[in-house]
């Protein structure tokens, strides 16, 4: 058995299980959900990607977050001291690439969430949707020194919340996020369902053209999409259940958080689809065009061409205003989990939080910098640490293995009561399909990268090359691996390991 570690922070526990269940779903519904779901269930098939994704949620998402509950509950302490416990010190460096992983998505999704502000602002107070040209407003925005201003905004915000606490500062503030976000996206769908022409876009999105599951990109993509979407494999549901209750059921609570991060996706989904067709429908422009438009990347969907759709449709002031206040919520939750990783990781070599989160704040705002003044950057770190998480996949998968998955589940998972419970399809899931989506998406966006750019592929130098996501995973494992030994002395580990 593995002991839990008896320290000052120990104490912080959710007050309920809703507590928990707000937190996750948090953690897991992110800008993803509003401004990544809806452009790729666009490209890659409607209805067809929306079943693909839903069997990757319990092909990926369920029996990952269900590793990871379990592993924080069992140990009770964050990602880099769970691996040393349960895997011996020797192992420390897999958990401390996996929370690398996440808090450098953490240095740039703080920028995202600035820009989210920014335009919720712009939309309230800079009539943002009488904007001419909102291409060019982006330009001039992105290339300005105001992302850095709101990228700041967004750090202090996040970590004022996370240094109050785990109840009065994360289960308070998501349990005003969640049901204040499913709301918005609630009132925008309705909307968007009325307006003139938007049936067709909701056929689109609910009648699955099944010739399309023979395109093996759409189910990349829905892996992809899964991966990124619910937080699997960051390491964050490993951090929250370290305040779960004794009595919490890890595949119950997965579950929960699966299926809300489902619904949060579909209801984005169809508060955008259906405005977009109606939108053409009343231009009397092919569908081709409309394909065309949804095909752009999350940026220029977002923030260029979504005010543009809202400007053409009865107060569409008001809700583009609901649109971006839902994507600050939407980012905020998603934000702090990852701050709570981070500062989690500086509680357990003894620091206060009171003290860790300022150092957290401080790191995360300069760290982010380059990425809040340069685009290409930003591009950059958000295409080697969002592929990076195939290898915490990888990680947490090993973790099992070099137990068992029969042993892991039988002493690892807790014992609960009721109908969840795992049998021995988590093992062959564990052994043979995780690993099996490992490698498919690795191979897949490394040939895709190939394809792009055949003369640069392997330039280290280049925005988006295999060679620049290469340098940097092996230089971060590298530096991981030597230090490994200094790491596992900070941390307050069972030395005897599981």
């Amino acid at each position: 058995m593995i002991k839990a570690i008896s320290n000052m922070n120990k104490k912080e526990v959710f007050a309920s299980r809703w507590g928990i269940i707000f937190a996750g779903l948090g953690m897991a519904v992110g800008t993803g959900n509003l401004w990544r779901f809806p452009r790729i269930v666009s490209q890659y098939g409607g209805g067809a990607f929306m079943l693909v994704w839903l069997l990757f949620l319990f092909f990926w998402a369920l029996p990952i977050l269900t590793i990871e509950m379990s592993i924080g509950k069992k140990t009770r302490v964050g990602v880099i001291a769970s691996f040393s416990q349960i895997m011996g010190n020797k192992f420390a460096w897999m958990g401390t690439f996996v929370a690398f992983v996440t808090a450098a998505i953490t240095f740039y999704y703080t920028v995202v969430t600035g820009w989210c502000l920014k335009y919720f602002f712009a939309t309230c107070f800079q009539g943002l949707i009488k904007k001419a040209n909102p291409v060019e407003y982006w330009e001039i925005f992105s290339s300005s020194w105001e992302p850095v201003f709101f990228h700041l905004m967004a750090v202090f915000i996040g970590c004022l919340i996370i240094y109050a606490g785990v109840v009065k500062g994360i289960e308070r503030a998501n349990k005003i996020f969640i049901p204040s976000l499913f709301l918005l996206l609630i009132i925008a769908s309705i909307r968007a369902v009325t307006l003139p022409g938007a049936l067709k876009g909701l056929e689109f999105l609910f009648s699955p053209n099944l010739s399309q599951l023979g395109d093996i990109k759409v189910w990349l993509n829905a892996l992809s999409q899964t991966a990124w979407s619910t937080g699997a494999a960051w390491g964050l549901m490993l951090t929250y259940a370290i305040y779960s209750r004794k009595k919490e059921n890890p595949l119950l609570i997965s579950m929960t958080l699966g299926f809300g991060d489902y619904v949060a996706s579909l209801l984005a989904a169809v508060a955008v689809i259906p405005t977009v067709f109606s939108f053409f429908a009343s231009q009397n422009l092919p569908q081709e065009q409309v394909m065309e438009v949804m095909s752009k990347g999350d940026r220029g969907l977002t923030f260029t061409w979504i005010p543009t759709l809202f400007s053409k449709i009865p107060a569409g002031s008001f809700f583009l205003a609901l649109f971006f206040l839902a994507l600050c919520v939407a980012a905020f939750s998603s934000l702090i989990s990852m701050l709570e990783l981070i500062t989690r990781i500086l509680m357990d070599t003894g620091m206060a939080r009171k003290k860790a989160v300022p150092i957290v704040g401080t790191v995360c705002f300069f760290l982010g910098l380059p990425s809040a003044l340069s685009i290409a950057f930003f591009d950059n770190q958000d295409w080697v640490w969002g592929m990076a998480l195939m290898i915490n996949g990888a990680f947490f998968v090993t973790l099992v293995l070099k137990i068992g998955p029969k042993k892991f589940r039988q002493e690892i998972i807790p014992s609960t009561e009721g109908k969840f419970k795992l049998g021995k399809t988590f093992d062959i899931l564990v052994k043979f399909l995780l690993p099996i989506q490992i490698l498919a998406l690795l191979i897949w966006w490394f040939w895709d990268s190939y394809k792009k750019n055949p003369g640069s592929w392997l330039n280290p130098f280049a925005q988006s090359s295999v060679g620049s996501v290469l340098l940097q995973w092996i230089v971060a494992i590298c530096i991981f691996i030597l230090l490994n030994k200094i790491i596992t002395k900070n941390m307050e580990v069972n030395k005897n390991g599981y």
